[in-house]
């Protein structure tokens, strides 16, 4: 078996409302993680732990049930993959305009078919797919949050979003 490594755990539909953190931290640890920590209220999860990002994902899913009485929708990702991501800032050549808030989607499949980008909508542009994460950045619209609808749209539900600023607090948290 590899040895552990950090990593992170993204949550989907987890607010203050829908799950306490400290409940959250308890059921990874239940799963048999170590070193768990939460970042912000908005179910992201730092954790040191062996295996592949998908079978932790279904570890913390299953342990969710057994400590919550639910799950959310989870996708794991190797902190250092997310540190490098972070230094290599894929939003620097993207043109984001100054009023505009850069965002990662994270998919836990890769969609089939690919949708053709740009996609560009209502102020939101999809610009990139990497790796089965999307780079949208939008602008705030009247409409209330239209880039969730068009992220939707193009990668379906089975995707989780943060906003970049969260993803580098996940990753500082990860490193401590």
């Amino acid at each position: 078996m590899p040895a552990p490594r950090r990593h992170a755990a993204f949550l989907r539909g987890v607010y203050p409302t829908t799950c306490a953190m400290p409940a959250l931290r308890a059921a990874f640890e239940r799963a048999g993680f170590t070193d768990v920590r939460t970042v912000l209220g908005s179910g992201n999860v730092v954790f040191t732990a062996a295996g592949t990002p998908a079978a932790l994902a279904t570890r913390a899913e299953a342990a969710m049930v057994a400590s919550l009485g639910r799950s959310f929708p989870t996708i794991v990702r190797p902190l250092d993959e997310l540190a490098a991501l972070v230094a290599a800032d894929p939003f620097a050549d993207l043109d984001v305009p100054a009023d505009a808030k850069p965002v990662v989607t994270f998919l836990r499949e890769a969609p089939r078919p690919a949708p053709r980008l740009p996609i560009d909508h209502e102020g939101v542009r999809v610009a990139r797919l990497a790796d089965r994460i999307a780079f949208t950045h939008y602008r705030p619209h009247p409409k209330g949050p239209v880039f969730m609808q068009v992220i939707a749209r193009a990668f379906g539900d089975d995707v989780t979003t943060r906003t970049w600023a969260t993803i580098a607090k996940v990753v500082a948290a990860g490193a401590r």
